[in-house]
C-alpha cells in the first residue's frame, strides 16, 4: 500500500475507534460479574473481536492469535473456569515470555503446565480455587498486563489477594487504568506500600461506554506537528482519561500542537510559522504505546531525539526499538542505544535518535513486523512524501478504519 498527501493544510472531523485497553479490561470483567452488564463503544478489532469470542467459547483449544493483552487476561481468566484448555497463540506469541504470571498463579494454586517450552505459551490451564494463598509477589517492572490479569481475578478469589509489586513501577497509568475500570464496578482497593490490597468482592453489573483510544490519537498528533498547519478535530476523546497515552495532548505542544477539550472530544489546532524544538526528550516507562509515535515525528521534522523507559518494547508484538531502528534508517534517520558508561550510575537505558527523514531516494517501503504500531507510527511520513506500507492490514489487530479516517482527511490511499 502507498500513501500520500496532496500538499496545503491538515484539516478534518473524525470519531476515533474505542480504546482496546479499556475494552478488553471492560470485557474481562464483564464475564467475571454475575449476570454480566452491556457495553458500548466495543471497536471492531481484531483484539476486541477475538476477546469477546473466545471468552464465549467452550472450545478446549483457545486460540489468541497474536494479541498479547488477550493471551495474559485469559491466562488468569481461565483458572478460575471449569475444565482444562489449552490456551495457544501465534509463533511470535509462542515466543513472549509468560513464565512470571504464570508462577504467579502457581502461587495461588493455578493448575497450570507449559504444553512446549518452559516459560512460554502454549498453556494448559485446568480449574482452581486459586486458595492456597491471598498474597503473591511479582516483578513491578514486567508487563502490566500480567499485573492487570491478577487484579481483575482478585475480587474473586476465596480471600482476595495483596499483590505486592517489587522494585520500579513500570506502566502505572495502565495498573491505575485497571483498579479505576474495577472501581467503576464497585470493586474496592487500597496500597500498603507496593501492596495492592483487595478484599473479597462481587462486581456490580452498570452499562459502560468505551472511550476512544489515546494511543490511536497519537497518529493524528503525529499528523498534526508535521504538517505546516492543522485544524483537527477527533470525537470520543475524554479530558478525564483512564489512558496513559492521553499525556500525548501535553507531549505535542513541545512540537507546536495545542489541544482544546470540547463537548465531544478535542480540537487540534497548529499555526503556520511553529518552528520545532532542537531536541525531545521523555522517559516513556508510563506511556509505551506512543513511543513509535514520537520517533516517527521527530524524524519527520528532524528533532534530536532523547528516549528512556523503552524496556516493556522489546516484547511486543516484534521488538519495536529494533525495527523502529531498522525502518528509520531507511530514510537516513539513526536511532542507538547510548553505551552504559556515557550515562554515569542512573541504570537507565537511554536511547538516542538523530537525522531528518530524507527521501531522495524514491518512495520508502516500510516493514510492519507482524506490529499494528509500525504501520500506524510511520504513516504520518506520508504528510511529507509518498512512502509505501508492507503488510497494511495488520492495524485490523486495533485500529480497522485507520485507512479509511487518513482517506478521510485527504490522503491517498493506493
Amino acid at each position: 500500500m502507498t500513501l500520500s498527501y496532496p500538499g496545503g493544510p491538515l484539516e478534518g472531523h473524525l470519531r476515533l475507534t474505542g480504546s482496546k485497553s479499556i475494552a478488553n479490561r471492560a470485557l474481562l470483567i464483564q464475564a467475571l460479574t454475575p449476570g454480566g452488564f452491556t457495553i458500548n463503544g466495543l471497536a471492531a478489532a481484531d483484539d476486541t473481536v477475538r476477546m469477546q469470542r473466545l471468552l464465549a467459547s467452550e472450545d478446549e483449544t483457545l486460540d489468541c492469535g497474536p494479541a498479547g493483552t488477550t493471551y495474559r487476561f485469559l491466562t488468569g481468566y481461565l483458572c478460575r473456569r471449569q475444565g482444562t484448555q489449552l490456551l495457544t497463540g501465534s509463533q511470535r506469541m509462542k515466543e513472549r515470555p509468560i513464565g512470571i504470571l504464570v508462577d504467579a498463579l502457581r502461587t495461588l494454586g493455578a493448575d497450570i503446565e507449559y504444553a512446549e517450552k518452559e516459560g512460554y505459551p502454549p498453556l494448559r490451564i485446568g480449574y482452581s480455587a486459586l486458595d492456597k494463598s491471598d498474597r503473591v509477589s511479582i516483578a513491578a517492572d514486567t508487563s502490566s498486563q500480567y499485573i492487570s490479569s491478577l487484579l481483575m481475578l482478585a475480587p474473586t478469589l476465596p480471600t482476595g489477594l495483596k499483590l505486592t509489586l517489587e522494585g520500579e513501577v513500570v506502566s502505572l497509568p495502565y495498573i491505575k487504568m485497571t483498579l479505576a475500570l474495577m472501581g467503576h464496578f464497585g470493586i474496592k482497593h487500597h496500597w500498603e506500600g507496593q501492596t495492592i490490597v483487595i478484599n473479597p468482592q462481587v462486581y456490580q453489573g452498570r452499562d459502560f461506554t468505551v472511550e476512544a483510544d489515546w494511543s490511536a490519537a497519537s497518529y493524528y498528533y503525529s499528523l498534526a506537528a508535521l504538517a505546516d498547519s492543522s485544524d483537527l478535530r477527533i470525537d470520543g476523546l475524554f479530558a478525564d482519561s483512564l489512558q496513559g497515552d492521553s499525556v500525548v495532548h501535553r507531549l505535542y505542544e513541545e512540537f507546536g500542537v495545542s489541544t482544546t477539550f470540547t463537548d465531544t472530544g478535542v480540537h487540534l489546532t497548529k499555526p503556520a510559522g511553529i518552528q520545532p524544538p532542537a531536541l525531545f526528550e521523555h522517559d516513556f516507562v508510563e506511556c509505551p504505546d506512543v513511543a513509535q509515535t514520537l520517533m516517527g515525528t521527530c524524524a519527520g521534522l528532524g528533532v534530536q531525539g532523547l528516549y528512556s523507559g523503552l524496556q516493556t518494547l522489546f516484547i511486543k508484538e516484534t521488538d519495536r526499538v529494533k525495527a523502529m531502528k531498522t525502518e528509520l534508517g531507511k530514510v537516513g534517520v539513526s536511532l542507538y542505544k547510548i553505551p552504559p558508561h556515557m550515562t554515569g550510575k542512573t541504570g537507565i537505558r537511554y536511547f538516542a535518535q538523530e537525522g531528518q527523514a530524507d527521501f531522495a531516494g524514491g518512495t520508502p517501503t516500510f516493514a510492519t513486523y507482524h506490529d499494528h504500531r509500525m504501520a500506524m507510527a510511520l504513516a504520518p511520513l506520508a504528510l511529507l512524501h509518498p512512502v509505501a506500507i508492507e503488510n497494511p492490514e495488520v492495524v485490523e489487530k486495533s485500529y480497522p478504519d485507520f485507512y479509511r479516517d487518513l482517506a478521510g482527511l485527504g490522503f491517498t490511499v493506493e
